[in-house]
């Protein structure tokens, strides 16, 4: 009922009026100038802000061999790359330093494009660790390799640290793991998966999340409820309408683009972008570097809540009990390691 939903009828009607599906080529523009007023009215002051960033969230392992998670990462970052040059604003970012050394051993060609884009701060390493790694099964030793092998491959090539965690698709989080990440450096940690309980909806999506030893993290869940955003509408508009710090923050993050099959952000995606970057109705949409958005969003929320303990995902209950002989050897090595480590160690201040 309210006058812009009317206006925007009124565009729709105005534009078919004139549009011959017969020529659609020779009216199509015609069409375009009808609409062109609805999509000029600028958006609320008050319009709720997505810092959207380019993503293809590709599982280094799962339903196919490695070797085929090489050729998704490879026609993945290829084609991200060639987006860069042709759209001005667009940021495409990718975690696992796991994932760009493959790049760099098997298609260099294409890891030099990616070097070059990163150089320009339009290709962004996120995360910080060698892999998504799950946060609830490994040692905490496990979890601190992950810190320091991610972040000294990002250093090493790139020059740069993470200053965040970016985990959008573990099966929850261990309490331990804010302490763990503050020790490490990271001021900032993002996640999705939690949105997706079945029973008990989680209360927040921008918060401190505070460890066992009393360590604390600003945390974001994006209120879209995916990390394969196409930025549609109905996303969008999820996005503002379930957004749980609406009164005291006005933007959330969202991960655009086509995920484990690869292939991230496409034209038709940035298109939308750029329409929704100031439009009546819609929340205003921008790409933005995820260090960006932490920071205008912590400096929003002065006294965020504060959620204490183990982040449970209700959603994957039993995945953590398969593959019993695997997890078993697993914790064997992790042990072996340590005690290796340690002889090692003593020898050498021996």
């Amino acid at each position: 009922t309210s006058p812009r939903r009317m206006r925007i009828l009124q565009a729709m009607d105005d534009a078919l009026d004139v549009l011959d599906l017969q020529r659609i080529a020779e009216t199509a523009s015609d069409a375009r100038a009808r609409l062109a007023p609805a999509l000029a009215a600028p958006a609320e002051a008050s319009a709720h802000r997505i810092s959207a960033v380019g993503h293809a969230h590709i599982d280094s392992a799962w339903l196919w061999p490695v070797r085929e998670t090489i050729r998704k990462v490879a026609r993945t970052t290829s084609s991200m790359t060639t987006l860069i040059e042709e759209q001005p604003d667009f940021l495409y970012g990718m975690s696992s330093a796991q994932q760009y050394a493959w790049l760099k051993e098997h298609r260099p060609e294409v890891y030099a494009r990616v070097k070059a884009a990163v150089a320009e701060g339009r290709f962004l390493p996120l995360g910080g660790m060698w892999v998504e790694s799950d946060t609830v099964m490994p040692s905490g030793e496990s979890l601190v390799r992950q810190f320091s092998y991610g972040q000294r491959f990002f250093e090493r090539e790139f020059g740069i640290r993470s200053k965040g965690v970016w985990l959008p698709d573990s099966f929850g989080y261990s309490p331990a793991l804010p302490q763990l990440m503050r020790r490490a450096g990271f001021e900032w940690f993002f996640t999705q998966k939690i949105s997706w309980n079945q029973q008990n909806v989680f209360p927040h999506h921008s918060f401190l999340w505070e460890g066992i030893d009393g360590s604390q993290v600003f945390t974001h869940f994006p209120s879209m409820d995916t990390y394969n955003s196409q930025l549609s509408g109905m996303e969008v508009a999820k996005a503002s309408r379930q957004f749980k710090e609406n009164r005291v923050s006005s933007r959330s993050i969202a991960p655009v683009g086509w995920g484990d099959g690869g292939g991230g952000t496409t034209r038709e995606m940035t298109g939308k972008a750029q329409r929704l970057q100031n439009l009546e109705g819609s929340a205003q949409v921008v790409w933005e570097h995820p260090d960006v958005f932490f920071e205008a969003a912590r400096a929003e929320i002065p006294n965020p809540a504060v959620w204490v303990g183990e982040l449970y995902l209700e959603l994957h209950r039993g995945t953590l009990t398969s593959q019993h002989a695997t997890k078993a050897l697993h914790r064997w090595a992790e042990q072996a390691l340590v005690e290796a480590e340690l002889w090692a160690a003593t020898d050498a201040v021996r």
